[in-house]
């Protein structure tokens, strides 16, 4: 009882399971709003949203990142580090790409929500600088001099982004549209007019067959090939 002889309020007690803001890090926060996003979608990652599901006001978030901004820029550095995480390049350097562009893949499509939302942004941290002195290494392992070095490392890891995030953003379809997308090689598509559509009615029957391949496999050997032809041209 107060002196007035009206009952205290009781002292609010954090949600069970949630740190105290005390407690906050970087690396919980981007845990947090990785969680929120795998669940959800990008949509529901909101400053709010984070201090509600950290047990804090969502200023103490500030505190440790500028902004929401900064929080994605942490997420896609955390992709690469996944795709960075226990690798050794290999001694041939199209080997070294190839086994780097699968391992981005990999990252991306164990986190397909998060792949799509940041696979446009540069992340600016460790592992980014790592990855990109590999590619960069096995460029000039080719041969290429630093000026060609830069740029065809620029295409390879916009293209392998594009094609991770790409199936990335396949797999994050609800069931129901995915298989909908699938059958269309296989009714629409064998379906169309051999008058109108020659050369598309031609090869038709082979287009349900060519979605069960590897297209990241396959656009990035065809991209390979073509930096080897110029690395033998400039030799």
């Amino acid at each position: 009882m107060t002196e007035s002889g009206t009952k205290a309020a009781p002292e609010a007690k954090p949600r069970r399971g949630r740190p105290p803001s005390t407690s906050l890090n970087q690396g919980l926060i981007l845990d947090t709003a990785l969680a929120i996003i795998e669940r959800e979608g990008a949509d529901a990652l909101t400053l709010r949203r984070l201090g509600t599901e950290l047990g804090a006001n969502h200023t103490a978030v500030l505190r440790h990142f500028a902004g929401k901004d900064e929080i994605l820029l942490g997420l896609a550095e955390r992709l690469i580090e996944e795709a960075m995480d226990g690798f050794v390049p290999s001694a041939g350097w199209r080997q070294t790409l190839e086994s780097m562009a699968s391992r981005v893949r990999a990252a991306c499509l164990a986190h397909p929500q998060v792949a799509v939302l940041v696979a446009t942004r540069v992340s600016r941290r460790a592992a980014e600088f790592r990855g990109a002195d590999v590619v960069i290494g096995a460029l000039r392992q080719a041969g290429f001099e630093d000026r060609d070095a830069a740029r065809y490392y620029r295409s390879l890891v916009d293209t392998a982004m594009a094609l991770a995030s790409y199936e990335a953003a396949v797999t994050a379809l609800d069931s129901a549209s995915l298989e909908g997308d699938r059958m269309a090689w296989r009714r629409e598509y064998l379906a169309v007019s051999p008058a109108r559509y020659p050369d598309l009615a031609a090869v038709a029957p082979f287009l349900a067959e060519a979605d069960e391949d590897d297209q990241f496999g396959t656009t990035l050997g065809l991209l390979l090939d073509a930096v080897e032809l110029r690395a033998r041209a400039g030799r």
